[in-house]
Order: C-alpha cells, then sequence, then structure tokens
C-alpha cells in the first residue's frame, strides 16, 4: 500500500450515514481559443486510476472517442493513502511525463492549502504542471462536446441531442441510487443507516432492471453516457461490493437483463478492455482499512462468465455504436494485463 499507517484513510463515520463531498474544481476545458483552459492537442494529461470507478468513466469515454493521441494518459496504482494516489506502476515511482510521485503534488502547485481530497480522475496541464479540474461527470461530457474537432471517425455520439433531457434524468438516478448507493452502503456508520441504504440500493437497481428489460442499452439501441456511468458500478459488483460493501441482496449474475447488459458492455471494445479486475479489488480491499482491517484481498468469484453469451444483440437488435464504429485495438502501452481480465479465469 503506497504510503504508511500514519496517513491511512477513514471511510465510516461512527453512528452516521455516508455523504460523498462533491465540491469539486469546477474549471473546464472548452472549444475556444480565449479560455483560460482552450482545448489544445497533447497539452492537457488525464490522470486515471484503473481501480476507480469513476477514473474508469473518464478511460472508457477517451478511448470509444478516439482522444488516446489528444489527451495523454497518467494511471496511479490501485491503492493510496489519505494524502493521495501515487505512481507506484511507473518507473521510479514518477509519473513520465508530470515528474510528480504523488497527484497531491499538483493539486498543491495550484492550490498550496488545497482542503479537500484529491481524486482522480483528474485533468492536469502538462506546462504549468497544475490540476485543471477533478469535476469527473463534467470531464467526461466536455470529452464528447468540447473536443469534437480530435474524435475519431466513426465515433460514437454518447450526448445525443434528442435524449438529452431523459438521459439527464437517467443519470441522475444512477449516480444518487446506484453509483453512490453502493458507497452508502458499504461506508454506513450504523445499522439503521445501512439498511436504509441497502434498500434503497436495490429498489433501484429493480428500476433499472425492468427498463432494460424492454431496451438494449439505457437510452435504446446505441450506447451514450448513460451506459459508461452504470457500467463501472455493475463491473465492479459482485468483485467488490457485493462482499466488501454488503451489498448482498443477490449478486449482479442473479439480474437477468442487468448481467445481460453488463457483458453485453463488457464485451463491446472500449469497455471491457478498461477493466482490470485485480486492481479493483485491491483497491478497495487493501485501502478500505475500516471495512477491511485485515486487507485481505479475495481471490474470486469466477470472472469467466463475462465472456459468455448475453443474447441481447439478438433479443433487441440495435449495435453499440449505431453507424459508427468501434475504436481500434487499445493504445500500447496501455492494455490491462492478460491476467487481471476476465479471460484470465477461461484458461
Amino acid at each position: 500500500m503506497s504510503g504508511d499507517t500514519d496517513h491511512t484513510p477513514s471511510y465510516v463515520a461512527e453512528g452516521q450515514e455516508f455523504n460523498r463531498d462533491t465540491n469539486y474544481i469546477e474549471d473546464r476545458i472548452l472549444d475556444d481559443p480565449d479560455a483560460q483552459w482552450p482545448v489544445e492537442p497533447g497539452r492537457y494529461r488525464l490522470i486515471a486510476a484503473r481501480a476507480c470507478p469513476w477514473a474508469n468513466r473518464t478511460i472508457i469515454v477517451r478511448r470509444l472517442l478516439g482522444l488516446e493521441d489528444v489527451i495523454s494518459l497518467g494511471m496511479p496504482g490501485p491503492t493510496h493513502d489519505a494524502r493521495s494516489w501515487t505512481f507506484d506502476l511507473d518507473p521510479g515511482r514518477v509519473d513520465p511525463v508530470l515528474g510528480i510521485e504523488r497527484l497531491q503534488q499538483a493539486f498543491f502547485a495550484r492550490y498550496p492549502d488545497y482542503p479537500r481530497g484529491i481524486t482522480v480522475p483528474a485533468m492536469v496541464d502538462i506546462p504549468t504542471g497544475v490540476v485543471v479540474t477533478n469535476d469527473f461527470p463534467q470531464i467526461t461530457e466536455d470529452f464528447s462536446t468540447q473536443w469534437t474537432d480530435y474524435h475519431r471517425e466513426g465515433a460514437p455520439n454518447l450526448w445525443p441531442e434528442e435524449s438529452r433531457d431523459e438521459m439527464a434524468k437517467v443519470m441522475r438516478h444512477i449516480y444518487t441510487e446506484i453509483n453512490n448507493g453502493v458507497y452508502r452502503c458499504g461506508f454506513a456508520g450504523s445499522q439503521a443507516a445501512y439498511e436504509a441504504a441497502f434498500d434503497r440500493l436495490f429498489a433501484a437497481l429493480d428500476i433499472v432492471e425492468e427498463r432494460l428489460n424492454t431496451s438494449r442499452f439505457l437510452m435504446g439501441e446505441t450506447i451514450t453516457e448513460a451506459d459508461v456511468r452504470l457500467f463501472t458500478t455493475l463491473a465492479r459488483f459482485d468483485p467488490v461490493y457485493f462482499g466488501h460493501f454488503k451489498c448482498n441482496r443477490q449478486p449482479l449474475t442473479a439480474f437477468e437483463n442487468l448481467w445481460g447488459y453488463a457483458r453485453d458492455l463488457y464485451q463491446t471494445p472500449g469497455f471491457g478492455d478498461t477493466i482490470d479486475f485485480v486492481q479493483i479489488k485491491q483497491h478497495y480491499y487493501i485501502v478500505h482499512q475500516d471495512v477491511n482491517p485485515t486487507q485481505i484481498v479475495p481471490q474470486g468469484p469466477d470472472l469467466a462468465g463475462w465472456l459468455s453469451d448475453h443474447g441481447r444483440d439478438r433479443k433487441f437488435g440495435g449495435s453499440p455504436f449505431g453507424d459508427g464504429t468501434p475504436p481500434g485495438p487499445v493504445k500500447p502501452g496501455e492494455e490491462v494485463p492478460f491476467d487481471h481480465t476476465a479471460a484470465a479465469w477461461t484458461k
């Protein structure tokens, strides 16, 4: 684990329900040459740990849109301490572009007394080394709407104009009730808070299960930002949330539609090829010492099912990319190690 025990982060407030701090740096990188932070190829570096669901979103969207050669990617290791994420996986434990050991350094370069958590994803201005924003929902929206001049040919429209109002409602439900709902269970500080969070989470999952009974994807026949936002929680559900966060009414595999939908996305280029199951488990089980004091990382569950036939293409038709095309091979150096994938369980 990065750091030492003197900097062990704490997540559970005894006797209280979990409330996420949602105060982020709200600067935006805009398609405007006069903006404080204008869109400029090669200028910004996305710092995104594979382990984190919020950061995983940005890795997926960057890949779906083909922005790999325009926005570079720095990946901290799966664990961190209370001070911040560290670049444990890089030579010398230093980010090769920013030259820093901790993401905290980029935050402090801009705000020397930055008082909040040092979170991923974060966009960093390479010339100055300062953080621009860590506002994760805005980052992915801006990848779609502000970087359009640099999207690959055939890139999907993740924010279709005709669906935006409904999509906003769906994504709000996914965020408050599911993405954050699993944390509300896992970091509950009392039995009552946990039981309320548990009921709220599974009520929301049941609603989405029903929605996916009549539609291949959340907004219809093609993928949108809404699918990206739900997928990263589903990918972590059985490996982490079911046991570690006590979200155990039933595993994801027991939901007919949600499980088929999750497999459909996992097998779609740009989704499953960003998922590192080993790092995901290491992050939650090692970092959350107040939830798992032994820091023992479980070997299971068996992940081979992620590659099984989902049948949703035959049932609903449609295509993830509509009239577009899937992204090409993963950029060299950004591949998930084979033994960290679902395919490793099929050997």
